[in-house]
């Protein structure tokens, strides 16, 4: 087994940590305060390429793997969580079903321009009583003539506000065994009868823009229809089965800036007449951090290695996002704790990470869910 990062996965990881320093870091603690989706970055990170890493060029992409998109996922969610959570969705969710399951027309129309950074690219799945149950779901979708007519609601929608279109979720109709048919059509914001509202007050990854979309009477033509009509929630299943991979990597990210502050303050901060990171009650926690962090860090290689090398790789995913999360929320606690009362305060930092990385344990299937895909993976 080689564990090294090729040439090429460097160099993306260097550039992308270097830009994000650089450009995203210096804002991240003023975006949280404020709420506030910073369009200048992702203007930026579209003259970068970041959009279309792993995408072929064809598509507008630089054909890179899903191992270089992860890697550039960490280290935009170590220098804000919020602006990674943006970056990932957009990738993850808005372009990747279209590469996946979209027509050749589809992909022309709207991978390209998202694998651009043109334009962003939105999933609407979560509804307000189909979180979880994402099979629950009851926004309803039907044919009349040569359009569909959608009517329903969507919540927590990532970077609605700034998508071109959105790739919603909808019953169109039941199974021989009763059960719901869903289909993914594509939505152009602009169409009469969207309405889309970013009024959210959130706990943390405040810099992402996240949405509650109402859809009123929403015709769109026949053909906008995303993959299978009749295949949708499978579709979605293995959407969000890559997405899991990139919420991984946004967790090491965010862990990784937290044990970087932590280990600096542990090294300025004098107490009984020495710096506290030479007691090893101190000692012993940053040894945990770093260790978990790595352990969390391979997992998510392995998840995108399977994944770039076409071989099954739904367990892996799991794993790696249950495990991240988890341990992203274990890192950032103790962050805190080894700053003591400094740690409480926002000039610190710190607090946000553990704010940030908390929504990591609930978004793209809560660790609840991510256990019970490990357990039917297992034969369960």
């Amino acid at each position: 087994m080689n564990f090294e990062l090729t040439k090429e996965q460097e160099m993306v990881r260097d550039m992308v940590r270097d830009f994000a320093q650089a450009e995203i870091a210096p804002h991240a603690r003023e975006l949280d305060e404020k709420h506030e989706f910073r369009k200048e970055s992702f203007d930026k990170m579209a003259q970068l390429g970041l959009f279309g890493i792993p995408f072929p060029e064809k598509y507008g992409g630089s054909g890179g793997d899903t191992i270089s998109y992860a890697l550039a996922v960490e280290e935009i969610g170590r220098a804000c969580g919020g602006t990674g959570l943006s970056y990932a969705a957009a990738v993850s969710l808005g372009a990747t079903p279209f590469y996946n399951f979209g027509t050749e027309e589809q992909k022309q129309e709207y991978l390209v321009p998202m694998a651009q950074g043109k334009t962003l690219g939105s999933f609407g799945l979560t509804e307000p009583n189909a979180g979880s149950d994402a099979g629950g779901t009851r926004t309803k979708a039907y044919l009349d003539g040569d359009e569909w007519v959608i009517n329903g609601e969507k919540c927590w929608i990532t970077n609605a506000s700034y998508a071109r279109q959105v790739v919603v979720t909808a019953v169109t109709g039941q199974n021989e065994r009763g059960k719901n048919i869903i289909t993914a059509i594509i939505v152009p914001t602009d169409t009469p009868g969207v309405t889309i509202r970013s009024d959210y007050k959130k706990m943390g990854v405040r810099a992402s823009n996240t949405c509650e979309i109402i859809l009123e009477n929403v015709r769109v033509p026949k053909e906008n229809v995303l993959g299978d009509e009749k295949k949708g929630f499978g579709q979605f299943l293995n959407t969000l089965d890559g997405g899991r991979i990139s919420i991984a990597a946004l967790s090491v990210g965010i862990a990784q800036a937290a044990f970087d502050k932590a280990l600096k303050y542990s090294k300025e901060r004098v107490q009984f007449g020495q710096s506290i990171s030479k007691l090893q009650a101190i000692q012993f926690k940053l040894a945990d951090m770093a260790m978990e962090i790595e352990l969390a860090r391979n997992m998510v290689f392995k998840a995108a290695w399977l994944k770039d090398n076409g071989k099954p790789f739904k367990k892996e995913a799991a794993y790696a996002k249950l495990f991240a999360s988890e341990m992203g929320f274990r890192t950032c606690n103790q962050a805190i704790q080894i700053h003591g009362g400094y740690g409480y305060m926002a000039e610190y930092d710190v607090e946000r990470h553990l704010r940030d990385i908390k929504l990591m344990e609930i978004g793209e299937g809560t660790s609840e869910i991510q256990r019970v895909v490990i357990s039917r993976q297992l034969g369960c």
